[in-house]
């Protein structure tokens, strides 16, 4: 994916070693793609990707921009209309169409989305404590006692949290609500 340059995306922006958020990297790690954004204020960086924006202003927007929708399912319908003239439309100096590019190159190249669906995770660190706990959202959760003062990444979904020390998993824990209670691992304390 060639995405711009946003603040909530890229940590530090570089044309050659760009710092992608953790929780950005993660989503891309999870289906599978690479995230190789562009420089900022530089829109020459992805052309094709420009162009493809201009070309669906001018064929489906301009086209619509003169009627009255009075519901998002009726919208959806008029852009799918206008959506499939376009990609049936024949290239200019070219053979083809969009949608037949679509089907030789892109299509076969497709693999099925993942069964789970992603879980947005909020990255944070933290130093585990003398009690081998690590303090998260007003919730003690333990971790191996040998990580005692060491600094831990912490992994808060949903669900659960998720410790790493220097980037591989030292424990996992259901998320518990209970402000100021404790969650210990039997196999944990020293």
């Amino acid at each position: 994916m060639v995405p711009d340059n946003p603040k909530t995306g890229v940590d530090k922006a570089c044309f050659y070693e760009p710092k992608i958020n953790d929780s950005y990297q993660e989503a891309a790690d999870y289906y599978g793609v690479a995230i190789l954004p562009t420089r900022p204020g530089k829109p020459r960086d992805k052309p094709k990707v420009e162009h493809a924006v201009l070309h669906a202003e001018r064929r489906i927007l301009a086209r619509l921009r003169h009627q009255t929708f009075f519901s998002l399912a009726e919208l959806n319908a008029a852009i799918r209309k206008c959506l499939n003239e376009l990609n049936a439309r024949p290239f200019q100096k070219m053979s083809g169409s969009r949608l037949l590019l679509f089907e030789e190159l892109d299509q076969p190249a497709l693999r099925p989305l993942p069964t789970h669906r992603y879980e947005l995770g909020k990255w944070s660190e933290a130093k585990a404590n003398i009690d081998y706990h690590v303090q998260v959202d007003y919730h003690a959760y333990s971790v191996p006692y040998a990580l005692t003062q060491k600094k831990i990444e912490v992994r808060l979904c949903a669900h659960t949290v998720e410790l790493f020390h220097k980037g591989r998993r030292v424990a996992a824990h259901a998320r518990s609500r209970v402000r100021g209670g404790h969650t210990t691992e039997p196999s944990h304390p020293p």
